[in-house]
């Protein structure tokens, strides 16, 4: 304790020579001197606390930006979402497109071009969405009536033919060896094995093994639409056929002559009417198997 307040007084020269001889000759004097020799050449600016403050003040204080983790993950999730919907609808436009009808049942559907399309029952059609303004192609199975939008013009491919289309309404069936077409506003060509024929408005056609019936109707579209069955110069299996498409049931024919053919309607939401007039025409005795089941043979 001595001894640091004599160094406290050294450093204030506040020693007497009896001191200050006593200090100089403890063995630590020469290290303190060295010590203040040192420091004795340091200097210190006074202390503006005031400027200090007021340097801090202006300088601009940044917000570290924090991205938090949901939020990273958001956009990542969004844009795979994008992505896959760009594929999805990429996917959509390039594979082909099916529309159908079930036995017992009709579907409407609108073409890109809005052109409207009803299919009969047991019928289908297939076309591309893709590049639809430069290759208005369709192709059907079975029974279709058409409502073009004025100035497009499309084809109509089946097994049988095809019909090019232009700003019309118009009819298209095909069953088994048979292909019916009927126009009822503008026009159609009809192309058929190596036939061509131009339809006008009221005008029809069949094709049948090779044979050609031509055929005229006064109707504005075709009797399917408002339920009815419409046949013209078709033999007893045709008739049934289209009669187990619309009720969605089976009918066994057990006759020996099939080759009468028959002109005419019949109900389409009526089974048992129909059913009457068929048996009537041809005298035959109809049996009901089952619900869904029929057996129609001779009397």
């Amino acid at each position: 304790m001595k001894k640091n307040h004599l160094l406290a007084k050294w450093l204030n020269d506040d020693l007497s020579e009896e001191e200050l001889a006593a200090f100089k000759a403890s063995p630590d004097f020469e290290k303190y001197q060295k010590i203040k020799n040192y420091t004795e050449h340091l200097t210190v600016d006074d202390l503006d606390e005031n400027a200090m403050l007021a340097n801090i003040l202006k300088q601009k204080k940044e917000t570290p930006k924090v991205i938090p983790l949901y939020k990273t993950w958001f956009f990542r999730a969004a844009a795979i979402f994008v992505l896959a919907l760009g594929v999805m609808f990429a996917f959509r436009m390039l594979i082909p497109q099916t529309e159908s009808a079930d036995f017992g049942e009709k579907t409407t559907f609108a073409l890109p071009d809005n052109s409207e399309v009803v299919l009969n029952s047991g019928s289908e059609i297939h076309y591309k969405k893709w590049n639809w303004d430069h290759n208005r192609h369709l192709e059907l199975k079975g029974e279709a009536y058409f409502k073009v939008a004025k100035g497009k013009r499309f084809e109509v491919e089946t097994r049988l033919g095809k019909v090019t289309v232009l700003g019309t309404q118009f009819n298209v069936k095909t069953r088994k060896n048979r292909f019916d077409i009927v126009c009822y506003e503008g026009r159609v060509k009809v192309n058929y094995q190596d036939k061509e024929i131009l339809l006008t408005h009221g005008q029809g056609v069949s094709f049948e093994n090779g044979n050609q019936i031509e055929m005229n109707t006064d109707s504005s579209k075709p009797e399917w639409i408002n339920n009815q069955i419409s046949f013209y110069k078709e033999n007893i299996r045709t008739i049934l056929d289209e009669v187990e498409r619309q009720y969605n049931i089976s009918i066994e024919l057990n006759v020996k002559d099939t080759t009468a053919l028959f002109t005419g309607k019949l109900p389409a939401e009526n089974l048992d009417t129909a059913l009457q007039i068929i048996s009537t025409t041809y005298h035959l005795e109809v049996q009901k198997v089952s619900k869904n089941k029929i057996i129609i043979g001779e009397k």
